[in-house]
């Protein structure tokens, strides 16, 4: 073993004698240990809460999302959308007409976004998961139904039970005669029945979800589509999928999304928080390791008389050097290792137990979600060791600065 750090070992956990070195020594290394496990959780629940807002966003946001780049909608009966629609890749393959109307129920009215939508949208086998009321169906009884988002549903008062109050949906009529001396002849006038509430994200929770010939009929609108909503079955490599789509249809006319462009924002934002954090850890890290420094002085100070000896001895500065410097890196990595097995045994419990909630009124999730990262474990351990070798190398000097002196007093 190396000199200096059989040396460095014997001073850090030598249990002969107690001193207040050794207690400022296991402060700085509680210091480090409880960082280190702050690090790790805060880092595991914001992968646990990406994982969880991006989830929920799936349920809504498709894999590839195809729109025009010019106007609103588009003819998707061409030959490359129909050979698309046959690719045995896909596993649902939705057309969209969506456009913001005025919604009346009862004595109150909104503006929100009606989205209409093909019967290939309900194979989204988590859509039942978004519902709180009533259920995901877009037809009842052969005729069309409606899905409200939450806020829709808290601004109109919409019950979904009532089977004789339906919801009127007013949209501009493209025939209105021009000056019209009835205001009315300038709106398209349509009913449908609500028949559940979803909630998913902001995002979403002020749209209507009805069937695409609802939007046709109330839109007068009988090929066009908004949008061609693409979703693959499991092992589908998407950024493949996504370069023959754009070569199938071209990318003149048509902008093609996966789902990282539809909500860039989104995941911008998520990013930038966990990183906001572990910024502000680190210089918690910092203050905790540095204090190493003020130990390891105190130590060289005690020891001085064993520096003394060692150096009469034949032991070369660096050698003496080594030892302080290994001790802060111990003292640094003892308790980065303890702090990051300590998080992971928490996190752990948090995944099965869920002991920390985060309150009675989220209904998506009521504890805190966790998930670990091994890239995490990475980051922090060499955040440490790098403050460490910092740290360490500073109070390394000041142990060979006052040799001389430190033999005459021998």
């Amino acid at each position: 073993m190396n000199t200096s750090i059989y040396i460095a070992k014997r001073y850090l956990f030598s249990v002969k004698k107690m001193h207040a070195i050794n207690i400022i020594s296991g402060i700085s290394m509680l210091g480090v240990f409880i960082g280190s496990a702050a690090l790790v959780l805060i880092l595991s629940v914001f992968n646990g809460l990406e994982h969880v807002i991006l989830s929920l966003y799936d349920n809504f946001t498709p894999e590839l999302k195809i729109e025009p780049k010019l106007g609103k909608t588009f003819d998707a009966n061409s030959a490359a959308f129909n050979s698309l629609r046959k690719d045995p890749k896909l596993f649902s393959y939705t057309q969209v007409l969506q456009e913001r109307a005025l919604l009346r129920y009862n004595d109150r009215q909104v503006i929100a976004t009606m989205k209409g939508v093909s019967t290939d949208f309900l194979k989204n086998p988590r859509l039942d998961s978004t519902i709180i009321k009533g259920s995901f169906t877009l037809n009842v009884f052969n005729q069309p139904a409606a899905v409200l988002g939450a806020t829709i549903q808290g601004s109109l008062g919409v019950n979904v039970n009532d089977p004789l109050s339906p919801l009127q949906v007013y949209s501009p009529s493209r025939k209105a005669a021009i000056n019209s001396i009835n205001p009315a002849d300038e709106f398209t006038v349509r009913y449908v029945y609500p028949s559940g509430i979803f909630t998913v994200q902001q995002d979403f929770d002020d749209m209507v979800i009805v069937p695409i010939e609802f939007m046709r009929n109330l839109l007068d609108q009988p090929t066009q589509v908004s949008a061609i909503e693409l979703n693959f079955k499991p092992g589908t490599d998407i950024n493949k999928a996504e370069n023959d789509v754009k070569d199938r249809i071209g990318t003149d006319k048509y902008s093609i999304k996966n789902r990282y462009e539809q909500n860039t924002l989104l995941y911008k934002l998520l990013h930038s928080e966990k990183w906001a954090v572990f910024l502000i850890l680190s210089f918690v890290l910092v203050i905790a390791i540095f204090n190493i420094i003020g130990s390891l002085t105190m130590l060289v100070i005690d020891k001085k008389k064993d520096i003394a000896i060692l150096n009469s001895l034949g032991a070369k500065p660096l050698l003496i050097q080594g030892i302080f410097f290994y001790e802060g890196m111990m003292i640094s990595l003892v308790g980065c290792i303890g702090g990051m097995l300590t998080g992971l045994v928490i996190g752990l419990l948090q995944q099965k137990y869920g002991f920390i909630g985060m309150g009675s009124g989220l209904t998506v999730v009521s504890a805190y979600p966790v998930e670990f990262k091994i890239s995490d474990f990475i980051l922090v351990f060499l955040t440490v060791a790098g403050i460490a070798v910092i740290a360490s190398g500073i109070s390394a000097r000041l142990s060979v600065k006052g040799l001389n002196e430190f033999k005459q007093d021998l």
